[in-house]
């Protein structure tokens, strides 16, 4: 997401268009923030702050969910990647529908079931110890600070260009301002008010989306195949628009490259903490899948949407110009849906076109509310509370909020530094150990009885330090014109991303480490997966601690002290 993200959007927009703009963000800016402080936590509970009680409905929760899985980079990115490359993007956005069923079915009811607050509390629930609490910190917020940076940057470069501001002092005052704000959603608002948010958020995105996609196949008279035509005619490239492999024709083994994208999408995608921590706030079985059921609903309607958009915004625009606004296709969503109006714009039209870019900056704002939430969650209770053997309630409320701003302010001031660098590699960084180091830990201890501890560590630590070696000489890094660093040349790495080589690591280095702990320790964990089992897989306990059936909390803090 560079900082031609919304440049050419705003140079569309007259004067009445951005003074309308601003209104419309500061009454969302306001309405949530108040939505925050009225639906908070009123009194010292830890379940009311890190699970809402799990009093959200089944639509609320889905939509929620929903609303935290689609993020800017899913609204901008996959737009612009299907506007750009056609076919190949429509795959993709699939994958990202693909990726949220994969949880529903084999991840959600184990993942509540054997949860509490954090993926934390999921691990220790059969390999208690602080160490493995720390790890699972530090992996989740080095999966999400990149994802962080990346909504950041954008929410800044999209108020200030929106609403004509110029200079990189204004756009850096942007980012703190907005970031102040995201850290305000957490920290007050915990679970329920950020699930508020999102609601609000994925309501408004896809009714905005829904109306400006109706008026795209309106455009061609509801005639696919004229629409889809005209893309291909109007990309540059013919048919091949609308056949597989453009996207990765330029790599020396495009099949390969593309398999390895898809792969680290669908496995990677869900699996993220701030996806994963709202399987907690159901308060069953039957809700978690009442809730993905809504949720992955939602998300197939998000990809109707988004691929209509996409396709559209290469009708009507070109896809020479949407590359030449920006390499990476960010705008095509924002210029799609301004040029489905034509060069004269009634006020209603203009009312719409400020609803979508409103939905467009509160999925910025949401977003990193949720991942700065899931980011604090995870270093108060699975770090600083286990340090002690009974922590008070209202101490650890406190050290979440506090967490709220320990992990917001350094990615704010990190979001400011790197605001006008290709910001791609930061998303597939995030899925990438989404893929390699989150998903198989988590299927292997929810579902193999001999796992670990050390196999557990090990698959968090080397699926980590094997996207973090790789992902440098990847294209995306240097050695194109769109990587990150142009000007450069490190690209050893045959692939975009890392997923078709290290999520096989990742679950190698699980199995090698749990072969290593030696018989033993596998014996030992064999019985204790057995006395959970009916816990983790059927819910047959009702979950409410993060260790055996009948331990307490205070139990559990002492065997992790």
């Amino acid at each position: 997401m560079t900082g031609a993200l919304t440049v050419t959007a705003a140079a569309g927009l007259r004067d009445s268009s951005q003074t309308m703009s601003l209104v419309a963000f500061t009454t969302v800016a306001t309405i949530t923030l108040l939505l925050c402080v009225l639906t908070g936590p009123d009194r010292d509970d830890l379940d009311e702050f890190y699970t809402g009680y799990g009093s959200l409905s089944p639509l609320r929760n889905g939509l929620a969910i929903a609303g935290d899985y689609i993020s800017a980079a899913s609204v901008l990115g996959t737009g612009g990647v299907i506007a750009l490359y056609g076919y190949d993007g429509v795959v993709l956005a699939m994958s990202t529908a693909l990726s949220l069923l994969l949880l529903m079915f084999l991840l959600a009811e184990p993942l509540r079931n054997a949860g509490r607050f954090t993926m934390g509390d999921a691990f220790a629930r059969r390999m208690p110890g602080r160490s493995v609490r720390i790890v699972a910190c530090t992996v989740t917020i080095l999966a999400l600070l990149p994802l962080m940076l990346v909504q950041l940057a954008g929410a800044g470069q999209l108020l200030a260009f929106i609403l004509g501001f110029s200079g990189d002092a204004l756009q850096t005052g942007c980012i703190i301002g907005l970031g102040a704000l995201m850290i305000s959603y957490a920290a007050i608002g915990g679970m329920k008010g950020t699930a508020l948010i999102q609601i609000l958020k994925i309501v408004m995105l896809l009714g905005s989306g829904a109306v400006i996609a109706v008026l795209v196949l309106n455009r061609f008279h509801w005639d696919l195949g004229a629409f889809f035509d005209a893309a291909a005619r109007r990309s540059g490239v013919g048919q091949a628009f609308l056949h597989s492999g453009l996207q990765f024709a330029g790599g020396p083994a495009p099949r390969l490259d593309m398999i390895s994208s898809q792969l680290t999408v669908v496995i990677g995608g869900a699996c993220l903490p701030h996806i994963t921590m709202r399987m907690y706030t159901a308060s069953s079985a039957r809700q978690v899948r009442r809730s993905m059921s809504w949720a992955v609903s939602s998300v197939a309607l998000f990809v109707v949407i988004v691929t209509v958009v996409g396709f559209g915004a290469t009708a009507l625009v070109g896809r020479a110009a949407i590359a030449q606004a920006d390499p990476q296709g960010n705008t095509a969503y924002l210029l799609g849906s301004r040029a489905v109006f034509g060069t004269d714009v009634s006020t209603a039209e203009t009312l719409l076109l400020t609803a979508v870019t409103t939905a467009v900056f509160l999925t910025l704002l949401a977003s990193v509310a949720g991942m700065i939430l899931a980011c604090a969650n995870s270093l108060a209770h699975d770090v600083f509370a286990t340090r002690a053997r009974e922590m008070p309630v209202r101490r650890e409320m406190t050290l979440a909020r506090c967490s709220a701003l320990a992990v917001g302010v350094p990615a704010v001031a990190l979001a400011t530094l790197i605001q006008h660098r290709g910001l791609q590699p930061l998303v597939t960084l995030s899925f990438c150990l989404g893929a390699s180091a989150i998903a198989p830990a988590l299927v292997y201890s929810l579902f193999w009885r001999r796992y670990t501890r050390t196999g557990l560590l090990s698959t968090l630590i080397g699926g980590t330090l094997a996207v973090l070696v790789l992902m440098p000489g990847t294209n995306l890094v240097s050695g194109s014109p769109a990587a990150a660093f142009p000007h450069a040349d490190v690209n050893w790495f045959p692939f975009t991303t890392t997923g078709l080589v290290t999520i096989p690591l990742g679950f190698a280095f699980g199995w090698l480490g749990t072969v290593a702990s030696g018989r033993r320790a596998e014996d030992e964990q064999r019985r204790r997966y057995d006395a959970l089992e009916g816990s983790i897989l059927a819910g047959a306990v009702r979950r409410g601690t993060a260790g055996p059936p009948g331990e307490t909390e205070d139990d559990r803090r002492k065997s992790t002290a």
